[in-house]
């Protein structure tokens, strides 16, 4: 079907519910950012394959709200179909409560009803939008239309196994994991918890899978409880040697589907995260029992990375390292090599795209120990497509890459050890215009900037993102992404619940987050830059006389690559700015020149020399 035809298919279902509007998220059962294709029931609809967006189908209309970082994107991909986008990041743009509250929207004699699946929605989320509509005199309907119409080419449900994830990558054991969840949980006069984060279940859990491209999870739920820990999964999932491992663990296995009789049957207080469980899990939850709305624990404890993790996480960043340098050692002495043709006798340079670049990148990726795929899909951005945040080249739809101009890079290796995440921006050949220059000036300070803080225990990452747009705000220039999210031990490339941006985050950083730091500049048509490290959190070095008592953090660069100095318009740099960049690449040399051979070695050499003041 085209997304017309599908769009006409769900209003048949609308008239026969007695609906007048179905609200479709980009959300799955388990509130994920990266979903099984099973799913990705809004992208289905809309046509419209951007992470992030929800469409809303009345009568006579077809809408999607998505944020800035798709704009360009939507407008390409939705322009054959009726749906309209909605640029939720305008000021001007009402939200979808506003929108669908306005009486001239969905007229109907009567009380009016809107369809919502309360699998795709957290219990926070479904309890909001349901209580903003009440206001207005709207009723909501728990009701799945996407099945009934889905019914050719929906993928199924993944039943790749998992495995185990050892203790010594994870760095505790599950019986350790579980006993400490335990002790919250009773704190919380908890009698059981439920947990439907599927990062949270692999963390709790130590197993892995591969349900989900670009993060290792398992598609499966878990109910914990004082005496007893169930997992619910296919079945099919399960080899003997998992068996023998959740067995050795005291986890009990049951099937997928039947978490919904499980919880109808649990007593006592329930605790569950209302921003990932989902509104039919809640559902389930029967009136004798209390339900208990609480933050996971799981997210606070998975995010503080112990000691074993954060070495893993070194060990995968040298091994990125080495990827990253023979990479761009490769697109500077081979990819644009000249041929002459023995035909015509005429010279010519290779043909090059953003495809061929993210399998290259990939093909030195999987050169790397314990490399297991990549953390996220690799946004090769040449000239104007760098300035689409979340570009996405596809091996027919993709620019020629030439040997002049402006590449923008981002990209991240899951590895046993750890996940990586890095951007590099670097100019192919060519004259660099001045503004080129500037705007990427302007962007490593403040990354710089961000690298070099100091800031007292309970400092928050909204406090701090200031720091990384304060030379581009000098220019009048800002960007609409975060500058920093946080970053999973081979699980998640984006995690909570710390970040870096300018919406307040009550979760102040503390020892063991890894946040990314990744400021840019975006000028439509002609460049993208951005330039992105990850870092973690440790106890600051006590080198400077403090008026208070209180404990001081810092940061450790953690991602190790070189930057592209051509660049640099070394005016604006300041000499303790040129003093961290040299001494980072005196690092990057040091710990990844051992995993090359000489001729890269020497490349890497070259790259890291000395800035002279």
């Amino acid at each position: 079907m085209t997304t017309n035809e599908k769009i006409a298919a769900l209003r048949q279902e609308m008239r026969e519910a007695g609906l007048v509007a179905y609200v479709v998220p980009g959300n799955d059962p388990h509130a994920s950012e990266y979903m099984a294709s099973h799913w990705c029931e809004m992208q289905w609809l809309s046509g419209f394959s951007g992470e992030s967006g929800t469409m809303v189908v009345t009568m006579d209309k077809a809408l999607l709200w998505t944020d800035s970082r798709y704009y360009l994107q939507a407008g390409i991909e939705l322009k054959e179909s009726e749906v309209e986008l909605m640029r939720e990041s305008d000021v001007d743009c009402p939200s979808i409560v506003e929108w669908l509250a306005a009486p001239t929207k969905a007229p109907m004699e009567g009380r009016r009803f809107i369809g919502l699946n309360p699998e795709m929605w957290s219990v926070d989320q479904f309890s909001a939008i349901s209580h903003q509509l009440s206001e207005a005199g709207i009723g909501v309907k728990s009701i799945d239309l996407i099945k009934p119409i889905w019914t050719e080419g929906r993928p199924a449900i993944p039943t790749d196994k998992l495995y185990p994830y050892s203790a010594d990558f994870a760095g505790e054991t599950v019986e350790s994991k579980l006993a400490r969840m335990r002790e919250k949980l009773a704190a919380m006069h908890g009698d059981s918890l439920i947990i439907s984060a599927l990062d949270e279940i692999a963390w709790l859990l130590n197993i892995r899978g591969n349900d989900v491209e670009y993060n290792p999870v398992v598609i499966s739920y878990v109910v914990l409880e004082a005496d007893k820990c169930s997992l619910f999964v296919n079945p099919d999932k399960i080899d003997s040697a998992a068996q023998n491992y959740l067995d050795f663990n005291n986890i009990d296995v049951q099937p997928y589907e039947a978490i919904f009789g499980y919880i109808a049957g649990l007593k006592g207080t329930i605790c569950y995260d209302g921003a990932k469980v989902n509104e039919a899990l809640y559902e389930a939850i029967q009136q004798s029992a209390i339900a208990k709305n609480i933050q996971s624990p799981i997210l606070i404890d998975k995010a503080q990375k112990n000691a074993v993790e954060l070495e893993g996480e070194r060990i995968a960043m040298r091994q990125d390292a080495a990827a990253l340098t023979r990479f761009f050692k490769w697109l500077e002495e081979e990819a644009f090599k000249k041929s002459t043709d023995r035909f015509t006798d005429r010279t010519q340079t290779a043909s090059l795209t953003e495809w061929d670049l993210m399998e290259k990148l990939h093909e030195f990726r999987a050169m790397g120990e314990n490399f297991i795929e990549e953390s996220f899909g690799t946004i090769a951005g040449y000239q104007g497509n760098g300035a689409i945040v979340h570009y996405a080249a596809t091996k027919e739809n993709c620019a020629e890459v030439k040997p002049e101009g402006m590449l923008l890079l981002d990209s991240g290796g899951q590895y046993l050890d750890g996940t990586t995440d890095i951007t590099r921006t670097v100019w192919l050949g060519g004259r660099i215009p001045q503004q080129a220059k500037l705007d990427y000036t302007y962007v490593l300070k403040g990354h710089i900037a961000l690298q070099r803080a100091r800031f007292p225990r309970g400092t928050r990452g909204n406090q701090l993102d200031a720091l990384a747009k304060q030379y581009m705000w000098e220019a009048g220039i800002t960007f609409g992404h975060g500058t920093g999210h946080g970053v999973g031990h081979f699980l998640g490339c984006h995690e909570g619940p710390q970040n870096v941006r300018t919406d307040n985050n009550p979760t102040p950083l503390a020892v063991g987050h890894i946040i990314s730091d990744e400021p840019g500049i975006y000028r439509t048509g002609k460049w993208g830059i951005r330039t992105e490290n990850l870092i973690t959190v440790i106890p600051a070095k006590q080198t400077k006389a403090t008026t208070t008592e209180d404990e001081w953090l810092q940061f450790e660069t953690l991602t190790l690559c070189f930057y592209d100095t051509n660049l640099i318009e070394m005016s604006l740099m300041t000499e303790d700015e040129i003093d961290w960049l040299n001494a980072y690449h005196v690092r990057v040399y040091k710990e990844t020149a051992p995993l090359l051979n000489a001729d890269e070695a020497e490349y890497l050499a070259r790259k890291c020399a000395a800035i002279e003041i």
